[in-house]
């Protein structure tokens, strides 16, 4: 039985941990959630209403950076799509 690869050493295309994001905006992580799950997958899987009630990327940044712990499920989202992404291939 193959083991499946370890999602916490998986890297980007210019070799970077994905889990450290380095280079990678908020705005960078929300646009790339946005375009793979939409705002309402992106709502039923982090239950915030920034994501819920008219929700756009302006809106959703600021709450984002005012609220730590928002932003964290957000990040760890991203870091968990994009290590799967990438582990695929």
């Amino acid at each position: 039985m193959a083991s499946s690869p370890d999602l916490s050493d998986a890297r980007d295309e210019s070799g970077h941990l994905i889990r450290e994001l380095h280079g990678v905006t908020l705005a960078q992580i929300l646009e790339y959630l946005v375009a793979h799950y939409g705002w309402g997958e992106l709502d039923r899987r982090i239950r915030i209403n920034c994501f819920a009630m008219n929700p756009s990327v302006k809106s959703s940044l600021t709450f984002l950076r005012r609220t730590p712990w928002a932003r964290t499920k957000v990040e760890e989202l991203y870091i968990r799509t994009r290590s799967e992404e990438v582990t695929k291939k």
